[in-house]
Order: structure tokens, then C-alpha cells, then sequence
């Protein structure tokens, strides 16, 4: 950061930036309709959309391309999002639906939840060998680990049997019920006293700081925005609508795979990116979540080794590109990646907006 508090590595340097609270009570928004699902959210993002481009402020940036940068369960709502989008470019295409196409070009995710099945066995990969960091917890813990996974009705049957049940009536339930078990029994104890999104603090640790908290929080700050709520970052109301307290509709434990395939077989640029240091969403579950994704480009991907990606002779990643799909395994990195590596994610984010494979510079 400089003396005038501008900071260098910024995706403001790059672009416009335009930050989305949702579901409805995030952030800064507001409303009195109910979101409880990844599929309810979407309309309203793209609502929010039209109305922004329908300004008279704002028109003018209508034709230009979007890029979704989503993290976390950005893995479930982020090609959500996009696939309806596009579905709703498409009906504006052919006359069916009024309103102003949102050209999407880029999809990134970093450090995502894309598939249960697969990531909460990570979680019992990771906790044995960390890539660069070692076995994470002790030998009597990956035993319990291993058991509560494989056992009879352990995560892992409880996981394919929320996928066999799909969308049917009681589907809910035991998606919810499988969740539920793999967080306490494999999830926790993976994590220990850990910091979940970096391995290397402690559960006590707050790095990335929060200030910005405090700052969105200020009342000259929200006048100057035009904020009519006050800020709050992870509000009780959404989040127990999207839990059991509300209602049994655990999405955690789906799998969101077959969306981010169909985005891939599009053509769309996609960026699969996670921090090394991550447990929560680690990038083993993240890698291993991909190369198992059925795509035009699987076998491909399968077949291409990680390469490093340099800035000026440094490694800062591990990469693999398949035409407009890349992976990048972020070193030294937790779970929110930019904050860890400044230069490298915006080195990342130039490469993304320029339409390129990820590259050494």
C-alpha cells in the first residue's frame, strides 16, 4: 500500500469492480422475499442487473464483458449463475424474454466447493500429507478420519446416497443428514485447532483482517455509497435459511459438477484457482473434483502434468490449461487467495480478462 493508501495489486487496476451481496440480508442488501436455495438467488442477481443497466448512469456499460469471480461455495453458486444467465441471454435472443443480455465471458472460482463426495475424501488425503506441509494431524486422528469415511454408513455412504436420491421427496433430508455427519466427523477433525482457511495459524488467527468490516460500517461511509442498510457480512436470517434450521434443503452435500461440465463444454473461460494452505476447500478436493468432471476436455486435462508458473523467475502456482480451461494451485495461500498473494492473483486476473492460458510472465 502506498502513502496515499492505494493499493498496488488491486483488481481495480484492471477492471471495473462491481461486488454482489447476496442472498437477500447480505451485506448491504435488503429485502422481504425469501431466498433459500442457490436457484432462488440467481433471478435476483440478474434483476439486479437489468435494473443497473437500464439506468441512464450506468447504460453505457452494458455491451461490456462480465467476469463471475466467485470463492467458497462460490463452487455451487457460480456456474449456477451463469447457466442462468445464459439461459436468460438466450431467451432474449429469440424474443421470448425483454430485457438487456449480460454477456458473461469468464468464470473464476478460487478455493470452491464443487463436489462433496470427492472433497470431504480430501479432507482425509489432506490431513495425511499436505502438499509442501506434511501430515497435519496425528496417526490416531487419520485413523478415525479414515473409519468415519469408509465405514459402513460413514460419510462416504451417506454422500452417495444423497446423490442416488437426486431431487426426490425426502432428497432434502438425507443430503442434509450426510452433510451433517461429514462435517462433524470428518471435516473437524481434519481441521483440529487449525485455522481452517490457512493450516499455518491457529484457530485464533485473523488473517486476512476484517477492518473493512468496521469501515463499511461507518455511517459517512454508507452515505457516500448510498448504502440504506448497515453491512453485515454473514447475517443469521440468510444463512439459516440455506441450513435446517429453516428448512431441510442442504445443498453443501450436492454435487455442482455437472453445471461447471456443461460451462466447460461451452467454451467458456473458466479458472479453477486455490491456495495450498486451505483445508476448508483444499485444492487436492478442488484438483481432484475437476479432473473427475465430465467435459469435452477431461482426458486432456488428466494427461497434462502441473507445470509452474513463474512472475520474474519466482514459482507462484502449479497450472494446467485445456483450451479456455485452467486449474492453478496458488503456493503459499489460504483459503482467500488474493489477500495472501496480492501479485500473483492479479497477474492471474490480467491473464483471465486478456483471454489468455495461464502463463509464466
Amino acid at each position: 500500500m502506498s502513502l496515499n493508501n492505494t493499493l498496488h495489486h488491486s483488481w481495480n487496476n484492471l477492471s471495473n469492480m462491481i461486488y454482489i451481496d447476496q442472498p437477500i440480508g447480505t451485506g448491504f442488501s435488503f429485502g422481504t422475499d425469501t431466498v433459500n436455495s442457490t436457484q432462488a438467488a440467481a433471478p435476483f442477481v440478474w434483476k439486479a442487473f437489468q435494473i443497473l443497466f437500464e439506468s441512464q448512469q450506468f447504460s453505457k456499460y452494458q455491451t461490456r464483458e462480465f467476469i463471475f469471480a466467485t470463492e467458497s461455495y462460490g463452487g455451487h453458486y457460480g456456474p449456477s449463475f451463469v447457466t442462468y444467465f445464459d439461459e436468460q441471454n438466450t431467451k432474449i435472443r429469440n424474443g421470448s424474454l425483454q430485457g438487456e443480455e449480460i454477456v458473461v465471458s469468464a468464470l473464476m472460482i478460487n478455493n470452491g466447493w464443487y463436489d462433496p463426495l470427492i472433497q470431504n475424501k480430501a479432507y482425509v488425503d489432506f490431513a495425511t500429507n499436505a502438499p509442501g506441509y506434511g501430515q497435519l494431524q496425528s496417526d490416531a486422528v487419520l485413523e478415525k478420519l479414515n473409519k468415519s469415511y469408509f465405514e459402513p454408513n460413514g460419510c462416504r455412504d451417506q454422500e452417495e446416497a444423497c446423490y442416488a436420491a437426486g431431487n426426490s421427496p425426502g432428497s432434502d433430508k438425507i443430503c442434509r443428514n450426510a452433510d451433517d455427519f461429514c462435517v462433524l466427523h470428518v471435516f473437524i477433525p481434519a481441521v483440529g485447532d487449525r485455522d481452517s482457511d490457512d493450516l499455518r495459524q491457529n484457530s485464533s488467527a485473523l488473517f486476512p483482517p476484517e477492518f473493512y468490516v468496521d469501515f463499511l460500517g461507518q455511517e459517512s461511509i454508507r452515505q457516500q455509497i448510498g448504502a440504506e442498510s448497515i453491512y453485515s457480512e454473514c447475517a443469521d436470517d440468510p444463512f439459516n435459511l440455506f441450513t435446517p434450521k429453516m428448512i431441510l434443503h442442504r445443498q453443501d452435500a450436492r454435487s455442482w459438477l455437472p453445471q461447471l461440465g456443461s460451462l466447460a463444454n461451452s467454451g467458456l473461460r473458466i479458472l479453477i484457482w486455490a491456495g495450498d494452505a486451505d483445508i476448508n476447500c483444499n485444492w487436492l478436493g478442488g484438483h481432484a473434483s475437476v479432473l473427475a468432471m465430465d467435459w469435452y476436455g477431461k482426458a486432456r486435462l488428466n494427461n497434462t502434468p502441473l507445470s509452474n508458473m513463474t512472475i520474474a523467475g519466482t514459482a507462484v502456482a502449479a497450472i494446467q490449461n485445456v483450451d479456455n480451461f485452467s486449474f492453478a494451485r496458488i503456493y503459499a495461500a489460504g483459503h482467500e487467495v488474493p489477500a495472501f498473494q496480492p501479485e500473483a492473483s492479479l497477474e492471474i486476473f490480467r491473464q483471465i480478462i486478456n483471454k489468455q492460458a495461464l502463463h509464466s510472465v
